[in-house]
């Protein structure tokens, strides 16, 4: 049997010497720096590095030199001295012990700003500090197509910290996500997403519509719909009514006319290397969702179905009615099929039916979604490109790009079943990057 594991050190009432090196940044500065400390025989008690444009801040906090081996000014000249040749500043800081403890409460609090305005930095980071958070670290994630960037917060519970930062966000025209920190985040998750106006950029009963010369009227009940001026399993039955009689032919032409939304792609390619699953839920049909999955690889989806005979619609649906609360149902069967805690599943909408599955996942995000909608969900995310969320989970531009290994963008993708080879590349290959970037 292995002998247990020591305890970890206690600093609390050792000397230690604050080591913070600045200047422009160059191969071989961090290990320049703790060859010199090895010299003094310290401990290492804490590292943090960040490079912005160019210039490194360094900063180590060590043990001072115990009795009998070197002086602390000795250390002190002997740095500088290192630092000198380099063409570096250094300072040097004297006290006691490590780093105070992290209050309790911690989350991870994104901000997607296009553009990100110290106006708007200013009122975030004072909404954190008066809900009695601390600040730890903060790290950007990506600066395209948006600048995402993600702090760190201590002493604050996630619930009234999400609150107060969500009035300052739609102050000052950001979005802004708060999660709890936790090994929960690096967990595998679900992520299920609404399709039209969301997953796609069209309504598809409204394309359906059009080639029946009926789209104002359905736009016009779709519309209220979303607003939630209506009840959607109503709505549903009186825009399908108006597709009676139209030839089924025309759902191949509906689905080369449908266009995946900017990032639609990246998000889902990203996803599923990082081994989430991903589903979608619609109030559209399945004549166009079934495609869908299979050109995206899907791992869950579902939506209603418009009943065809003899080649023709009869301007009903069939099976059960993937409504407000059916969303909400599928999300939960979904999670289930999938192993998946509900705390751990991602919803992503824009509509009023939406609201439910929204609220029951454990990260609910309205993506450009109307003001209902954005005022009940956990964020909300404003840009046009569906691939930002990714940065809501935490993960950065760089990981996606190295992911993707140069794969070009995929603006204007559409749904081309009839042509696999489009999907395919647009999966895999050089179709598959998101939406146009500034």
């Amino acid at each position: 049997m292995s002998a247990p594991l020591a305890p970890p050190p206690s600093y609390a009432e050792t000397p230690t010497l604050l080591v913070k090196i600045f200047g422009k940044d160059q191969p071989g500065i961090t290990a320049g720096l703790f060859d010199t400390l090895a010299a003094f025989a310290v401990e290492v008690v804490d590292i943090e590095q960040l490079v912005t444009r160019g210039r490194i801040t360094l900063c180590a906090l060590v043990t001072s030199p115990t009795a009998g081996t070197a002086t602390e000014g000795e250390l002190r000249a002997t740095v500088h001295s290192w630092a000198e040749s380099m063409r570096l500043e250094a300072e040097i800081i004297s006290g006691t012990g490590d780093n105070r403890p992290r209050g309790t409460g911690r989350s991870h609090v994104t901000v997607l700003g296009h553009p990100l305005t110290a106006e708007s930095t200013a009122a975030i980071t004072a909404s954190i500090t008066s809900t009695g958070g601390n600040i730890d670290r903060i790290f950007r994630l990506a600066k395209y197509p948006v600048l995402a960037v993600e702090f760190d917060v201590s002493g604050a519970e996630t619930a009234p910290l999400r609150t107060s930062l969500a009035l300052e966000a739609v102050k000052h025209g950001v979005d802004v996500a708060v999660v709890a920190s936790g090994l929960q985040r690096r967990a595998q998750r679900l992520v299920v997403m609404d399709v039209d106006s969301t997953l796609i950029q069209d309504e598809v009963i409204e394309l359906f519509a059009a080639h029946a010369g009926c789209e104002a009227e359905v736009a016009e009940v779709t519309a209220r719909a979303m607003r939630g001026e209506l009840d959607f399993e109503q709505s549903l039955h009186a825009r399908v009514e108006l597709l009676a009689g139209l030839d089924a032919s025309v759902v191949d032409k509906v689905r080369k006319e449908v266009r995946l939304t900017p990032g639609a792609r990246t998000l889902v390619r990203t996803l599923k290397r990082l081994g989430f699953q991903v589903g979608v839920v619609s109030g559209g049909f399945t004549q166009v969702t079934d495609a869908l999955k299979d050109e995206l690889g899907l791992d869950f989806a579902s939506a209603n179905t418009l009943e065809i005979e003899d080649g023709k619609f009869t301007g009903r649906v069939t099976g059960e009615i993937v409504d407000r609360a059916g969303k909400a149902r599928l999300l939960r069967r979904f999670a289930v099929e999938a192993g998946v805690p509900l705390a751990q599943t991602v919803a992503i909408g824009d509509g009023a039916n939406d609201l439910d599955m929204l609220n029951t996942a454990g990260l609910g995000v309205a993506f450009n979604a109307k003001p209902v909608v954005r005022e009940a969900a956990h964020t909300a995310v404003n840009v046009p490109f569906l691939d930002t969320v990714l940065y809501l989970l935490g993960i950065t531009r760089e990981e996606v790009e190295a992911a993707d290994d140069g794969a070009a963008d995929d603006e204007g993708d559409t749904l081309t079943t009839a042509a696999p080879e489009i999907a395919v590349r647009g999966l895999n290959g050089p179709a598959g990057r998101a939406g146009p970037r500034a």
